[in-house]
């Protein structure tokens, strides 16, 4: 299989993931990312005609409650407490 990978797709991985690798650099990501490719190129060789596409390893539920008010918003009882307020909201000094 010996995947080749070139000079420039090293050069523009490393724009991309904005590093500067020096030449010795370069060499060793040539080939981590050659024994990367060679890997999937195995696994790609495994029959999978039988298992279902997934996201996730474990069985995923929802498991956000609904969206319901309980108590109300509290918005009378926290103006009580404000030294100003206007229209349903506080009013504070201008900053510049």
């Amino acid at each position: 299989m010996a995947n080749i990978i070139s000079d420039e797709t090293i050069e523009y991985v490393g724009i991309l993931a904005k590093l500067e690798l020096d030449g010795q650099e370069r060499e060793r990501a040539k080939k981590d990312i050659g024994e990367m490719l060679d890997y999937i190129d195995k696994l790609n060789e495994l029959d999978t005609s039988d298992v279902e596409p997934m996201s996730h390893v474990f069985p995923v539920h929802n498991v956000f409650r609904e969206d319901v008010v309980k108590n109300g918003d509290g918005r009378k009882q926290t103006l009580s407490n404000a030294p100003d307020s206007r229209e349903d909201g506080f009013v504070v000094p201008k900053t510049i």
